[in-house]
């Protein structure tokens, strides 16, 4: 029996290769004798510089740059075996699991980090960079990251701002005299987690701002703001990007790297399903399994679990384990899913779910394992 294990991290509380080694020792008590296949995933958030380097023999280091409050975080880069090419994931820099829970709000944090991070890769002599933009804490439309890269923000007096959520509210005004220029010789791809604009209902800021700690009552203004900020930095590169696919993507950070570091933006999923040879490996899978810390509605716009699906082969097993089970999880049935799996025990404090989410997937794990062999051959 060929078993294909490939989670992406449960946000905040464990990394993809850990809950695939959580699912495989919950299986292997049932199965010891199938042949494991393991594919730690991401989709642009958390993980990608880890998996993109592990699956392309990269190097890794750590660097200081600007944290999303502002305090000096230490951020994870890699570079290809020759340098030439850099694997960035924004989360690094800004990511959500940086900001304390008493301290979540997306109008006072910043991407400038992200920017740090491109100016190390082109100083170490990168010349194509992909950047994951998911699992943030921000929602400044990129402008921290740019502010970094040398464009310059003003406000009505024509004092310069630098990028907080807050800043969008002030910026009337822009110049990129001091922009890099080294950008202009630097191809970058940008892996998206997913596909929503920059702006309106489906937008950065209504659907991902809450749970970055917005206010229900701000969404309007917000996303307000965010688009009289796009129309301003549009209109002075002669560039409209509000509207493309993915544009929403990391509190705006799709839209700020395609308008101020001329990227081009891809699924994240797809561009790692290809690094790993996800549909290769899954070709001749009896069970595939996918998880995530919380499966729902949106898990169908370019999450992992959708593009690891997506990937088995007809006779082969789908199964989802995850944190949680959102509304709108019972649409991916209807795409290849076959069975979705919580593992949170009970009502339990925040913080003891987190700590124990490794022994909750293997448990899930093992009960299910049960299941299937209990029903020998006729599971498959």
């Amino acid at each position: 029996m060929k078993i294909v294990i490939a989670p992406d991290s449960f946000k905040e509380s464990l990394a993809a290769d850990q809950v695939a080694k959580a699912i495989q020792a919950g299986f292997m008590k049932f199965f010891p004798e199938a042949e494991y296949h393991l594919l730690p995933i991401a989709d642009g958030g958390e993980g990608t510089v880890q998996a993109l380097s592990s699956a392309t023999g990269g190097k890794m280091e750590t660097i200081t740059v600007t944290g999303p409050l502002h305090e000096p975080v230490k951020a994870k880069i890699a570079f290809s075996n020759d340098g030439k090419k850099a694997f960035i994931e924004m989360a690094e820099a800004c990511g959500l699991h940086l900001v304390p829970l008493n301290r979540r709000n997306p109008l006072q944090t910043t991407s400038y980090g992200v920017g740090e991070l491109i100016l190390h890769a082109i100083n170490r002599g990168a010349v194509e960079l992909i950047i994951g933009v998911g699992g943030s804490g921000t929602n400044d439309g990129g402008m921290g990251m740019a502010s970094a890269l040398g464009y310059q923000f003003f406000d009505k007096n024509r004092e310069i701002v630098y990028g907080n959520g807050q800043d969008l509210f002030q910026t009337c005004s822009m110049s990129d005299i001091n922009r890099d220029k080294r950008l202009d010789d630097v191809k970058i791809t940008i892996a998206a987690d997913v596909d929503n604009p920059l702006t309106g209902q489906n937008g950065a800021t209504y659907v991902y701002g809450p749970q970055k700690g917005l206010p229900e009552t701000m969404l309007f203004e917000v996303d307000q703001a965010m688009g009289e900020f796009y129309h301003m930095a549009c209109g002075h590169l002669g560039k409209d990007v509000t509207n493309l696919p993915g544009s929403g993507a990391g509190g705006g950070m799709g839209a700020g790297l395609i308008l101020f570091a001329n990227a081009t933006i891809k699924k994240g999923i797809d561009l790692m399903l290809e690094q790993l040879r996800v549909k290769e490996i899954c070709q001749d899978a009896d069970i595939v399994i996918v998880g995530e810390g919380k499966i729902d509605g949106q898990t169908l716009y370019g999450k992992a679990p959708m593009g690891v699906a997506s990937c088995a082969p007809p006779q082969a097993k789908v199964i989802a384990i995850c944190g949680s089970v959102g509304i709108g999880s019972e649409a991916l049935y209807e795409y290849g899913f076959d069975a979705i799996f919580p593992t949170i025990p009970g009502l339990l404090p925040i913080e003891q779910i987190m700590d124990g989410a490794y022994t909750n997937i293997e448990t899930t794990s093992r009960n299910i394992a049960a299941l299937l062999q209990k029903g020998g051959n006729r599971v498959w």
